[in-house]
């Protein structure tokens, strides 16, 4: 008996009141299976897309061999393929517990996390440590054409692809919105985004697009769920060559998470940005 991702999350950590333990604790990290979801948007066998799940972390910290505090923040690289994901309060817990554990180095810190995430999800997984004097984030914005402004009227806050359609024309364009918005599956709290669609095939219709987008507004899943059901939605009804959605949505307990799905031909281009509201 297969069972739905909301019956796994009964035993998570999310939505519950939990003790922060501050040594440790690779076991407290919960993989959550991402098959369930996809098979609500049909998704069964290979993968119509490939692609990544890029989580920055602004709080981590541990002790040197001395007990002085070190802090850094850290780049994790989820490879899309992965039959698990690590559920996010899973992986605050985890993070917080290396506060007043000793380590050698950032190194073995890194090759640390690496294993135990790597070993959860059940897929490779790719971290990088960054100390704060190496990191310089630059703000900046999705690429090509902004949708926000288009003067649209909005009844639908569920999932509606109805809104979605095209034109003979075919175009090869990259446009973003700041507007989407969806909910935390279990919490129901708000997870505030931007995506970036870029394709090759029959011109999107722009204002249709930003509903569509629109209507996730009240809508309960998880990021990564949200940008496959984006993708699969744009890829059933309007058909283009190729397809490319990235969202970069804002943190929450020190984390942001910022799927990237694509079928375009070629290497993956993508690249780690920040918002002005990351």
């Amino acid at each position: 008996m297969i069972m739905k991702t909301e019956e796994i999350l009964q035993s998570a950590p999310l939505g519950k009141k939990s003790t922060y333990i501050n040594t440790y604790s690779p076991e407290l990290l919960f993989p959550l299976p991402r098959q369930p979801k996809r098979d609500e948007i049909k998704i069964t066998g290979d993968l119509p897309f490939r692609g990544m799940d890029i989580w920055t972390g602004f709080e981590l910290s541990w002790l040197n061999p001395k007990g002085k505090p070190m802090v850094a923040l850290s780049e994790v690289i989820f490879p899309c393929e992965s039959p698990f994901l690590a559920e996010s309060k899973s992986q605050k817990l985890y993070l917080n517990s290396f506060n007043n554990s000793k380590f050698e180095s950032l190194d073995e810190v890194r090759n640390i996390i690496e294993k135990d995430l790597s070993k959860a999800c059940q897929a490779p997984v790719q971290v990088k440590l960054l100390r704060l004097d190496e990191a310089s984030h630059s703000i900046t914005t999705l690429g090509g054409k902004c949708l926000d402004e288009l003067d649209i009227e909005c009844v639908s806050y569920l999932p509606d692809p109805s809104t979605l359609s095209t034109s003979g024309e075919t175009v090869e364009e990259k446009v973003h919105t700041n507007l989407l918005k969806s909910n935390c599956l279990v919490t129901g709290q708000p997870d505030w985004g931007s995506v970036e669609i870029s394709y090759r095939g029959k011109k999107i219709d722009h204002e249709g697009l930003l509903k569509y987008i629109v209507s996730l507004r009240d809508h309960n899943e998880f990021h990564e769920q949200c940008v496959e059901r984006i993708f699969c939605d744009i890829q059933r009804i309007c058909r283009p060559e190729w397809l490319t959605v990235y969202a970069r949505y804002t943190r929450r307990g020190g984390l942001d998470i910022n799927p990237y799905r694509t079928n375009k031909p070629g290497p993956l281009e993508v690249s780690s940005i920040r918002l002005i509201r990351q």
